[in-house]
């Protein structure tokens, strides 16, 4: 069918959306996965032919260099033979190189990461197991596809930022995300599960090597029996500062108890041989010894406690030790299951009983009109949820630790109590598919097979569950891109905005009495002072900790300002100290992080897990019945004008007025009033609700209350709140009421997160009256814009704007974003660039989307301006050596280690041109300076054929090496051009005439006062080739691989001596020919100067 102009940009399946935002990639594969635990956190399994295929042409070149075969076609064809050497050479080519493996959907930056790869037979990628959870994995059949980073810049940056093992926690919510589970859990629990007059209880032994010893020879002692063991000073864990050595046992959490070993001290306490071997083999020796059963729980708390503690090149093995432990002991544990295992409470029948005749008089009542339908329901399925509760804690009373069914919810590694409830209690009530409570029970449980009514009931959860996550998928999907739309141009670019505005945060969660642990990592806008005088922190401090928190409460406080993103003054992004810390690396936010899509990641992603409905909890009937989870976010980020009762629940009632709260009841309904505080006759407000309505904490009659507080529960129209009060308070709320709606989940999400969406809905104004401004009516600007504009205004002495405050919901905000590219690839397409074509727009190319679209690094992380000049470095025996010069990343200079008959040839060379204000080319600042002329940005932006009125033909030969722009040709010398396939002298003669229009003829000037050494140009080509694999073939101390801190990276490859001896010999043999060569070549020059001319 044929597809207008319009049709043929719009939709995911239009130019925008599928061409320019998507593109297909050449050096990638996709494979079914299986789990391997043998690989280590920072490794991947690859099937030996799909690396192959990957990596082929990294393997023809080798196989020519090393002489295998003749030419690239003998390359071709040995690896269509599979033969034998091929394999090696691919060894030796994967050596230290990552691949990317990503899962889709690719919901949050975890869906991506690195690997080294490992060959495997076969035809499935291997993934460790810890790594499932990030990528939300199974093995029952999914998919993964892998690509290779081709270039050195993109391995380096691979290995920093996106290694498996440099990704422990969550950016989300700063929890680890590679915590163990499933069988790990239940090796672990049994390694450190303790049981009573097991073989070899009360043993004493002098140290723990002598107990594993014991056990290791098959004596009579169990892993699990009680034993006595003798610690002294070398098993120290804990060194005070007045220099004594104690060895601290945690038996329990929180549970201390150190043990005085210093000098000749020793001690004895009582653990078992398992737990003497988890402590050994998976825990650094300088942590407490662990004295108790651990379960998910705990070792989740574990993991957690090591990320805080040690380098994350630490935590890798620990984990990986961790996961052997647990499949080792799970296996020679083996966990078995029998019907008989669930086991059914004896006095079960006689509970029911009493239920039973409880809910038929219940009945009679409501018959007899004693009660009406609505109350009859909530007592019967009050009734029956009591019963069902009695029957589960009977049933958990009968089971005994070793119970296999027990073990496994107790320990976490699968299920849980409640469906314990279901294999040996009773069912209980189901929720029929509107979330309302079916008033007949479900008596049976599994054990005993179910009746065909009770089977029938319980068809609408499971078939609902289905439903709901299948319609779920593709909203949480539009509630992601919506998000990112919004905030894709947050990103963190400079280190302080200088702002002097904060936000002020209570220290503990409102209606709780928990710590708001959200507030680690945030930065103080002033120095902090309790109520006592003393100073507790300084300004531009950050929360490192929960402690400093507690301190602050400790001192008598309950609120603290701190900088916050909403009130951060930088003009394009965010500033460092407004952010905070990164949750990820909790250190502060590096600059060039887009924090804006870390955010509509990190809400977006859990989005599939929020359930419709929470199932109506036995009779509390009333709010908290409303559709918890998506749609209700998605409407709060929309900010919906009129709240549908059916969907939303019912509208939370805000106060109009501040003032003294009155609250009387009156048959089914409340009446509330607001009086004025200095005179109570005067009633600025009154309304009535049902008395159904739900109370916030702390409103009650008499109550002082203030503009906009929330007087009852239930969705909030945002667009009211922000009438009446102020940009803070309506921030907390909203941050508030979409965190609870995560919360009851489960999710664990950062306010953080929800404060920059909030930023973007709450940064802009409303135009009431234009005054003498440049603004129109109804126009939305940013705030901080518009203040400045009533400046501008009022010191010119004219009449100054007015606007009153919005909050807009995502489309709003995504399709009033100043790039026009960026809102032509989201919603409206045909209208957004009709419109950015009669206003004729210009899109400054600020944010990631318009980047992407037009093909350029985006201006974020490694591809901004300060991070452009950084050079890669290899690591060699004398250090870290950069392994470009320092002008570009195309620079051929030599390194310092090069020897120095290679470098007297190397000056004899034509130079690279000595161009400066290189890097800012492009940036829209910044000009070019060279022999003492000056070109301007602009006329480094001229066009080769629009501008300079070069020809179509020899145009696109230029721009095929990356010529488009005058600026392209800075460094570049008419022998350069006349280089490039398809470029003659007619072309150049076009170029000169073009750059003499416009006075730039200089750009082109040759230093013709070296003569062209074409051969030794060539021969030191060979020699030193920096665009080869990680070997130079000049001296020993040649570097094998870039890492880029002085810190060992994790998953460094240990050097093989046997490859170091062979590598050594090369070169000699190498250094003999070239000498010979460079000699010949001398002595020619001096010696047979007429034998030149030839």
């Amino acid at each position: 069918p044929l597809k207008s102009l319009a049709e043929a940009l719009k939709g995911k399946q239009g130019r925008f959306r599928q061409n320019l935002l998507g593109k297909r990639v050449d050096y990638s594969g996709r494979s079914v996965i299986v789990t391997d635990p043998k690989l280590k956190l920072h490794q991947c399994g690859l099937p030996k032919t799909m690396a192959l295929e990957l990596f082929k042409p990294f393997v023809m070149k080798r196989l020519v260099e090393l002489g295998k075969v003749e030419n690239i076609k003998g390359a071709k064809r040995a690896i269509d033979r599979s033969a034998s050497f091929v394999w090696d050479i691919l060894e030796e080519v994967i050596d230290g190189r990552l691949v990317l493996l990503n899962r889709a959907p690719t919901l949050h930056r975890l869906s991506i990461q690195a690997f080294e790869p490992v060959l495997v037979e076969g035809k499935a990628i291997h993934l460790h197991p810890l790594v499932c959870s990030p990528f939300n994995a199974d093995f029952d059949g999914d998919q993964m596809s892998v690509h290779v980073p081709l270039s050195q810049q993109a391995q380096a940056e691979a290995r920093v930022l996106m290694l498996s093992a440099n990704n422990l926690r969550s950016p989300a919510s700063g929890k680890p995300v590679n915590v163990p589970s499933q069988d790990m859990i239940i090796g672990v629990y049994y390694l450190t599960q303790v049981r009573d007059g097991l073989p070899g209880e009360g043993h004493v032994f002098a140290s723990f090597d002598d107990a594993l010893n014991a056990y290791d020879a098959r004596t009579e002692v169990d892993l699990q029996a009680k034993i006595m063991v003798r610690v002294s000073a070398e098993q120290a864990n804990v060194f005070t500062e007045d220099g004594r050595k104690l060895f601290r046992v945690m038996n329990g959490r929180g549970d201390a108890v150190d043990y005085d070993v210093t000098g000749s001290k020793t001690a004895r306490f009582e653990t078992s041989i398992g737990r003497i071997i988890f402590n050994q083999q998976c825990l650094p020796a300088d942590y407490e010894f662990i004295n108790y059963k651990m379960a998910k729980g705990d070792v989740s708390k574990l993991v957690a406690d090591c990320c805080d503690r040690y380098p994350q090149a630490e935590v890798g093995p620990i984990l990986d030790a961790i996961k052997y432990a647990g499949f080792h002991f799970a296996t020679r544990a083996g966990l078995t299951i029998s019907l008989w295992d669930a086991l059914i409470p004896e006095d079960k029948p006689q509970i029911l009983d009493i239920a039973q005749k409880r809910v038929d008089q219940i009945n009679e009542y409501f018959e007899e009109g004693f009660i009406n339908e609505q109350e009859r329901h909530i007592e019967v399925v009050n009734e029956w949820t009591a019963a069902t509760d009695t029957v589960a804690a009977k049933m958990l009373d009968m089971f005994d630790e070793e119970n296999p069914i027990y073990m496994m919810a107790d320990s976490g590694a699968r299920g849980s109590k409640a469906q314990l409830r279901q294999l040996g209690g009773m069912r209980g009530l189901m929720a029929d598919m509107s979330g309302e409570t079916i008033d007949l029970p479900i008596k049976a449980n599994f054990r005993e097979g179910l009746l065909p009514l009770e089977y029938f009931i319980s068809t609408y959860g499971a078939r609902k569950g289905l439903v709901d996550t299948a319609s779920h998928t593709s909203d949480s999907g539009y509630l992601t891109r919506r998000l990112v739309d919004v905030a894709q141009d947050v990103i963190v670019r400079e280190e302080d905005c200088g702002t002097t505005e904060g936000v002020t945060y209570n220290l503990i969660i409102p209606g709780t009495d928990d710590i708001n642990a959200d507030l680690v990592g945030r930065c103080f806008i002033e120095d902090v002072v309790a109520p006592d005088g003393e100073t507790l922190f300084h300004t531009d401090e950050y929360i490192e900790s929960v402690a400093d928190l507690q301190k602050m409460i400790d001192h008598g406080m309950k609120k603290v300002k701190l900088r916050a993103l909403l009130t951060c003054r930088s003009k394009y992004g965010v500033c460092q100290k407004c952010y905070g810390w990164d949750l990820s690396t909790r250190r502060p936010v590096a600059i060039g992080t887009a924090v804006g899509i870390i955010a509509a990641q990190s809400i977006g992603e859990p989005g599939t897990q929020l359930t419709m409905r929470t199932i109506h909890s036995g009779g509390v009937a009333g709010v908290e019945d409303i559709t918890q989870g998506l749609p209700t976010v998605g409407r709060m980020f929309d900010v919906v004008g009129n709240v549908n009762e059916k969907i939303l629940g019912r509208e939370a009632d805000l106060a109009p007025y501040s003032g003294v709260l009155s609250i009387k009841p009156e048959k089914a309904e409340y009446i509330i009033q607001i009086l004025d505080a200095d005179d109570p006759t005067r009633i600025l407000d009154e309304r009535r609700v049902p008395a159904s309505v739900r109370f916030m904490p702390g409103i009650e009659d008499g109550a002082e209350i203030r503009a906009g507080d929330q007087i009852t529960k239930g969705f909030v129209n945002f667009r009211n709140l922000r009438k009446l009060t102020d940009i803070e308070s309506t921030m907390h709320t909203f941050v508030e009421s979409v965190k609870d709606v995560y919360t009851s989940q489960g999710v664990d999400l950062n306010d953080k997160h929800i404060e920059v969406i909030a930023r973007q809905m709450l940064r802009r104004v409303q135009i009431t009256n234009p005054g003498d401004s440049r603004y129109l009516l109804g126009q939305y600007v940013d705030r901080y814009e518009f203040a400045d504009e009533v400046d501008r205004v009022a010191r010119r002495g004219g009449t100054p704007p007015a606007a009153e405050p919005v909050i807009l919901g995502t489309l709003k905000v995504a399709s009033s974003i100043d790039s026009w590219l960026s809102s032509a690839s989201f919603i409206r397409t045909a209208g957004v660039l009709t419109e950015a074509a009669i206003e004729g727009k210009v899109d400054h190319l600020l944010d990631l989307k318009s980047n992407v679209i037009v093909g350029k690094k985006i201006p974020a992380g490694t591809g901004l301006k300060p991070y452009a000049n950084a050079t890669l470095t290899y690591r060699t025996a004398d250090g870290y050596v950069n392994i470009d010069g320092p002008t570009s990343p195309a620079s051929k200079s030599l390194p310092d280690w090069a020897p120095s008959e290679l470098k007297e040839l190397d000056e004899q060379l034509p130079q690279q041109l000595d161009w400066t204000g290189y890097d800012e080319y492009g940036t829209g600042d910044g000009s070019f300076t060279r022999n003492g002329r000056t070109i301007s940005a602009e006329d480094a932006r001229l066009y080769l054929f629009d501008d300079l009125g070069v020809s179509q033909r020899w145009t696109n030969k230029f721009s095929e090496v990356g010529i488009e722009t005058v600026g392209d040709l800075v460094g570049k010398s008419e022998e350069d051009l006349l280089r490039i396939d398809g470029i003659g002298a007619k072309a150049i003669e076009e170029l000169r005439d073009g750059l003499e229009a416009h006075n730039l003829l200089y750009i082109l000037d040759n230093t013709d006062d070296v003569a062209d050494e074409e051969d030794l140009s060539q021969l030191l080509q060979m020699v030193f080739s920096p665009d080869g694999p990680d070997d130079i073939l000049l001296g020993t101390s040649a570097p094998r691989h870039h890492f880029d801190s002085d810190e060992e990276m994790i998953g460094a490859p240990a050097e093989d001596s046997s490859k170091k001896d062979a590598s050594s010999g090369i070169i000699n043999e190498d250094m003999a020919s070239l000498d010979e060569l460079l000699n010949q070549l001398v002595d020619n020059d001096d010696h047979h100067p007429e034998e030149q001319e030839d």
